[in-house]
């Protein structure tokens, strides 16, 4: 059995969590303070960028593990890209940082071109977790191309967890919405639920990190400690020896390998868990796959979005899924 005190500091640090958030939370007003006074945001935030063959792995495949990035292929002498260019940096304006669109010439980045097999242009793709998804190919009717970006930013977030935060286009007549401020503060309650988590008390801590998160549903480290509280209670009264032996006897069993992963996680072994799961996605279908894909989501939420192991595993998952 596991003992009822395990702690999760080998895994991850609240209080460097605690420290990201507040940086994030700084850089959306510091984004609301320059859409009030019309200045531009930073280069970080643009959402229509030109991309070129020396910074595709860095503004393209690095980025897509954050927000989907839409690459619009295009030529100067296009007419039809004419029309469809400023449509998609129009939508990525009104989409206000659920995808970001990257504008390749063609003519200029002949490597690109061939390696994504472009037919003709306009052409327009999408990569999400640093694969390439194909999205449609001439000058869409507008109506079509919104289905397709919804379509796009729903796909990445439940079957990715990955969620563009809200920015303003650089130069553009659209501000994003203020970046609401929360009802807090919290310190207390979340100390709390921190000592009540390292203490065991695992139903008051998610009690605890779920009435913060009533108020203030994007709060990072309620969010986190929210996990890490789930996660702990689902292994408590596990047998972890009768776990491992049935996963490995079972490797087709889902929920035998769900709780292995559990386990795994808990232990600090983060790439096998992701591993696990990730194997469990790619030989099954139907819920089971469904339940292995949201359950490694949860574990993502668990280590944090910005670790290097989370964008590696989103890039493995993305890869069995598609």
């Amino acid at each position: 059995m596991q003992p009822r005190n395990m702690s999760m500091s080998g895994v991850v640090d609240l209080a460097a969590v605690k420290a990201a958030g507040e940086a994030k939370q700084k850089a959306e007003q510091a984004r609301a303070e320059a859409a009030r006074t019309g200045q531009a945001p930073a280069s970080g935030a643009r959402l229509v960028f030109d991309v070129d063959e020396a910074g595709f792995q860095q503004d393209v495949l690095q980025r897509s593990t954050e927000v989907p990035v839409v690459i619009d292929f295009w030529a100067e002498w296009c007419e039809p890209c004419k029309q469809l260019g400023p449509l998609l940096e129009r939508l990525a304006g009104e989409y206000a940082g659920k995808f970001v669109l990257a504008k390749i010439d063609v003519d200029s980045n002949q490597m690109l071109f061939q390696q994504f097999g472009v037919q003709g242009i306009p052409a327009v793709f999408a990569v999400v977790a640093g694969q390439p998804i194909p999205l449609f190919q001439g000058a869409a009717p507008e109506a079509q191309i919104r289905q397709v970006l919804d379509q796009l930013v729903q796909a990445a977030e439940q079957q990715f967890g990955i969620v563009g935060a809200p920015v303003s286009a650089e130069g553009g007549d659209e501000p994003a919405a203020e970046a609401p401020v929360p009802a807090g503060p919290y310190d207390a309650l979340l100390e709390a639920a921190s000592q009540a988590l390292d203490g065991g008390d695992l139903g008051g801590a998610i009690q605890a990190y779920k009435n913060v998160l009533a108020d203030d549903p994007a709060n990072p480290e309620a969010k986190l400690g929210l996990a890490q509280a789930e996660l702990l209670h689902r292994v408590q009264d596990l047998d972890p020896q009768a776990v491992r032996k049935e996963a490995a006897e079972r490797p087709a069993d889902v929920p035998a390998q769900i709780r292995a992963a559990d386990l795994d996680l808990v232990g600090g072994h983060v790439e096998d868990a992701f591993g696990r799961l990730i194997d469990a996605v790619k030989r099954t279908a139907g819920d089971d796959r469904d339940a292995a894909r949201v359950r490694l989501l949860e574990l993502f939420e668990v280590i944090g979005t910005e670790d290097p192991r989370v964008t590696a595993a989103r890039t493995a998952l993305a890869r069995v899924l598609f």
